[in-house]
């Protein structure tokens, strides 16, 4: 059970969320109203008048953990400080160059939109770097 900073211990537990897919998992504790009312540390805590308290805590799937853990290496922060100069270039292909929509159907229609599209930003850098 959750205890919160005054000591107080929660009166109930319950588990929200899907086990597999979509939505993550929370564990919501609830707290005994009297209690809180009585709280030398309500303010900020408990609304007055409300019918109920609660406190929900998020569960963490090992795909998570294993994410946060990688956001915190070295290898993801050198690599964050690199992504806005791609993010830039994406951004030229989509928005100056038509690369948002495809003007072909099929897989071969994109292959040739892509090529073509990279291709003209390639050669319009190019020649901005000879003049």
């Amino acid at each position: 059970m959750y205890v919160c900073k005054a000591g107080h211990m929660a009166i109930q537990k319950a588990r929200h969320g899907k086990k597999q897919g979509g939505k993550s998992r929370t564990d919501t504790y609830y707290f005994d109203i009297e209690q809180c009312k009585r709280c030398p540390f309500k303010e900020g805590c408990y609304t007055e008048g409300s019918k109920s308290k609660s406190y929900s805590v998020s569960i963490k799937s090992d795909e998570h953990k294993e994410q946060m853990a990688f956001q915190e290496s070295e290898y993801f922060k050198e690599k964050a400080k690199e992504r806005y100069k791609i993010e830039a270039k994406n951004s030229e292909l989509k928005h100056r160059h038509g690369y948002d929509i495809a003007t072909a159907s099929g897989l071969l229609g994109m292959e040739i939109q892509a090529s073509v599209t990279i291709f003209a930003v390639n050669l319009k850098r190019i020649l901005k770097l000879m003049m």
